[in-house]
């Protein structure tokens, strides 16, 4: 296949260039996988109207987030074990990243350190698993703020790790040379039968986490907070009651809890709910410019992609993730312009109309 023209097109090349390990760890769902194709699915439920007649001869699709100027509305979501993809990992994630002038979001579980990463001048922002060693997490906390990201990213939907079957199957560990680069002391066990994942999740993630976690987390950092795992309005509202700028509007990639809603169906109310309180962002399932169209016509002020950006690493590295995101960035522009939108403030409600 000559370079790839779509993310399509890529997810189909990494399959071949991966191992059978990091193929199924970074496609695979939670138990039927329900959700992580209704992630997909449900894009195609909402049908755009455009408008014509309009001067879209300029346009910008730069955007805020939390304050922070970005050049488009798409981040890179947290992503674990980047290293699986190519040996620079989320390295080469933050030099794509910078070159397009956007954000990511650095996982915990990360295979490059969150200081090693902070060396790349692209905007940063750290995502949080709560462990039930406080003392580690707030060490987490003060080395991302001491390193420059600018925001923290609590990832509240795994109290437990969801059964991703595929990872059971393959006794799931990472690779000799590959380790938790921001959990020195820390490594995934061996067990038979199992995914070394879901094993350090049972002895080390806490369970027992809630809102008022979120006021313990203010108090030991500067840093903006947006609370991942949202799928309803009350959550959303409540999340800015307890003093965070942003809810991600988020499944896990399907990858928690299988037949939870599909994450564009869940925009619409999380937005009317929060009621502009707080700041709305979106992932899950983005393939297409259009797909980032419709999240914002729903009220979301971003999104995050993930997926992708692994198989923009799996088949050329740095360059393939950049290559990914500037396939997002032109598929949205052509978009905005076919929909009569020059700017991201002109995308709203009226360009959709959902067919369910």
């Amino acid at each position: 296949m000559s370079e790839p023209i779509n993310l399509f097109e890529y997810e189909t090349l990494a399959s071949q260039s991966l191992s059978p390990m990091a193929r199924d760890y970074y496609a695979s769902g939670a138990w039927d996988e329900t959700t992580l194709r209704d992630n997909r699915a449900a894009y195609e439920r909402y049908k755009l109207r455009p408008r014509v007649l309009v001067d879209v001869s300029q346009r910008d699709l730069s955007a805020e987030v939390m304050g922070q100027q970005l050049s488009l509305p798409i981040l890179v979501a947290p992503m674990a074990f980047q290293c699986f993809a190519t040996p620079e990992g989320e390295v080469a994630t933050a030099k794509a990243v910078a070159a397009l002038g956007t954000a990511m979001v650095l996982s915990t579980m990360s295979t490059q350190s969150l200081e090693t990463v902070a060396q790349t001048p692209c905007k940063r922002w750290f995502q949080l698993y709560v462990h039930r060693d406080r003392a580690l997490t707030k060490d987490l906390v003060q080395r991302a703020e001491s390193a420059g990201y600018s925001a923290l990213c609590v990832t509240v939907d795994s109290p437990v790790l969801g059964c991703r079957e595929r990872d059971e199957r393959n006794e799931f560990i990472l690779p000799p040379g590959l380790s938790l680069a921001n959990l020195t002391t820390m490594e995934l066990p061996a067990v038979a039968q199992q995914s070394g994942l879901l094993a350090y999740f049972i002895q080390e993630i806490d369970p027992s986490l809630t809102w008022k976690d979120l006021e313990w987390l203010q108090s030991i950092t500067h840093l903006p907070i947006a609370v991942k795992g949202i799928l309803r309005g009350d959550d959303a509202l409540r999340a800015a009651e307890f003093g965070a700028s942003a809810a991600i509007v988020s499944n896990h990639g399907g990858r928690q809890l299988d037949g939870a809603i599909a994450t564009i169906d869940a925009l619409g109310e999380v937005v009317e709910v929060a009621g502009g309180k707080i700041d709305i962002l979106l992932d899950g399932g983005i393939r297409r410019g259009t797909d980032v169209l419709k999240a914002i016509a729903l009220g979301a002020k971003a999104v995050l992609v993930g997926r992708p950006i692994l198989w923009g690493l799996a088949v050329n590295g740095e360059w393939g993730a950049r290559r990914v995101l500037e396939l997002l960035r032109n598929e949205l522009d052509v978009a905005m312009a076919l929909s009569g939108c020059a700017t991201i403030a002109d995308i709203d409600m009226s360009l959709v109309k959902p067919t369910h």
